[in-house]
């Protein structure tokens, strides 16, 4: 079955965006120190891009947002079986925010660091896995097993 190709590219923007916030925070788990800090907001934008193809995918409508908790309900809407992944991604949600400017909490720990990152992992591949197999990306994007 062909897509509308104007969907696809949508979706295929948000999952290339969302892939490269992804590989930042990979890249910055590597530095010795790891960026904490970076790592946890680059984790919270990857999950926020992936909530986002997956309902543009769906032609749901969103806001400007960085709410992971609004976006993830608008996806239970859709599918319910994404609500233990998507209640355990809301938190990521104040990394937005948190830790970005002078006079915010200290910083992140590799501990936090390293679970966010995990769990934005696991929304993107979510969403990766909920796309038609027919919807191929052409950034070298793929699932982890």
């Amino acid at each position: 079955m062909r897509h509308d190709p104007a969907l696809v590219a949508e979706v295929r923007a948000w999952l290339s965006k969302g892939g490269k916030d992804l590989a930042a925070a990979q890249y910055e788990l590597q530095a010795d120190p790891p960026f904490t800090d970076d790592i946890v907001f680059h984790a919270q934008q990857a999950a926020e891009k992936s909530l986002k193809a997956f309902l543009s995918w769906h032609r749901v409508p969103f806001r400007k947002t960085h709410n992971l908790i609004e976006l993830g309900e608008a996806c239970c809407q859709i599918d319910r079986s994404l609500d233990p992944l998507l209640r355990r991604a809301a938190p990521l949600t104040e990394y937005a925010w948190k830790f970005r400017y002078p006079g915010d909490p200290d910083e992140a720990t590799a501990e936090e660091a390293t679970e966010a990152l995990a769990t934005a992992r696991e929304v993107f591949d979510m969403v990766l896995r909920c796309l038609p197999p027919d919807v191929p990306l052409d950034n070298g994007v793929t699932p982890q097993p």
